[in-house]
């Protein structure tokens, strides 16, 4: 399972990173509305690989058999390393190419809010909110972990269903039927 796991994690990793790296430089461009749905999207064409590194697991290793608690820890496992290669990737691109990307959304974000017509008391509370996260995310662990929960979902999901759709009982051959002695 360790090649399987490896091979197809980090193929996933390198694939989402790279998208991942291409959805930053345009976020400008396309709007981080647009971005965010872009991102996602980008997750899961990557995670597809999961579906793909069960079944690889499944027919090569295990002849054609696997349990679902089987692909779904070989699917997870695959999940967990292209999420550690998105997380290093966004830690390298935010902390050395793009350090005020987060303030621009922190921004966009109290923007959104102070738009949305609430009223004043509930709009201090939700941009104090903000800006509250905001200065949680200047702490590396913390910006590690919110990071590291973005694409996990995303993840787990395709891991459940690639494992639902993928397991395969070991086939249970009909007993012969007695032979009739004839005199």
């Amino acid at each position: 399972m360790k090649k399987t796991v490896l091979t197809f994690g980090l193929i996933s990793g390198l694939i989402v990173s790279v998208l991942m790296g291409g959805t930053l430089i345009l976020a400008d461009k396309i709007g981080l509305g647009h971005s965010m749905a872009v991102g996602y999207t980008m997750m899961v064409a990557s995670f597809l690989l999961i579906y793909f590194g069960i079944r690889s697991y499944r027919d090569n290793t295990l002849a054609g058999q696997i349990s679902f608690g089987r692909a779904f820890t070989c699917g997870i496992l695959i999940s967990l390393i292209a999420t550690v290669c998105y997380v290093a990737m966004w830690e390298v691109l935010y902390f050395n190419f793009m350090p005020h990307f987060m303030d621009s959304y922190f921004a966009a974000e109290i923007h959104k809010v102070q738009l949305s017509g609430l009223d004043p008391a509930t709009t201090a509370a939700k941009v104090a909110d903000i800006q509250h996260s905001q200065q949680l995310y200047q702490n590396p662990f913390v910006n590690m972990a919110y990071t590291f929960l973005e694409p996990l979902p995303v993840g787990l999901i395709i891991t459940l269903i690639s494992a639902a759709l993928l397991r395969r009982k070991p086939r249970v051959e009909p007993a012969a039927a007695p032979e009739v002695m004839t005199t």
